[in-house]
């Protein structure tokens, strides 16, 4: 089986220090007094414990604004775009020769998750989905893994995982798993050419 994360590999970020220094911009809001509050509140908000709504009050909507929840989270939304250089084409590669069962490790909040993976076409080629507003863990902590395991019923060294950020590599290595950091398409395909999945 073959875990993808999905931020930084098969998309942008969907909602990386990047991606909200564009969106506050746009509204012309304070972008350290933001990110102060995001700090607070955006754990939560991935592992599922507040909502969409909750964030945003916490975060955007704690003072009065010109704009409403909608306009800022579609906002939100268009920050999401294919990543120059992703691996989409490989998983798309993957999925049409059904040689193995294909999902997703990543760390998202439900709102974010849900756009992404149905805007992109992720759910049809995905046949599982370990985010973490599901699972209530985030990478790189050691229990994600394990969990996901444990989910799987499947042994550690039958499962490789590609991300492309390190300290998630090394908690799934560190699991048992086969780990893969992605840093390109090219240098991803060689890789899998030589595990012999691609």
């Amino acid at each position: 089986m073959i875990l993808f994360d999905v931020g930084g590999v098969l998309l942008t970020n969907g909602w990386d220090q990047r991606e909200r220094s564009t969106v506050l911009s746009h509204f012309h809001l304070d972008f350290v007094a933001f990110e102060a509050r995001h700090l607070a509140h955006y754990d939560a908000w991935e592992r599922d414990a507040i909502s969409l709504a909750a964030y945003l009050d916490a975060t955007v909507f704690c003072e009065p604004r010109e704009f409403t929840r909608d306009e800022f989270f579609a906002c939100m939304l268009t920050q999401s775009k294919l990543q120059p250089d992703g691996a989409l084409g490989i998983l798309h590669q993957l999925a049409a020769s059904n040689q193995c069962l294909l999902g997703a490790l990543n760390n998202e909040a439900r709102e974010t998750n849900e756009y992404r993976f149905t805007h992109f076409g992720l759910r049809k080629l995905f046949q599982v989905a370990l985010s973490s507003c599901y699972l209530g863990l985030r990478k790189p902590e050691p229990a994600i893994y394990l969990r996901a395991l444990d989910i799987l019923g499947r042994p550690a060294e039958r499962m490789l995982f590609i991300d492309d950020r390190a300290e998630n590599v090394d908690g799934a290595a560190a699991a048992g798993m086969k780990a893969l950091l992605f840093e390109g398409v090219d240098a991803l395909r060689l890789e899998l050419e030589r595990l012999e999945v691609l």
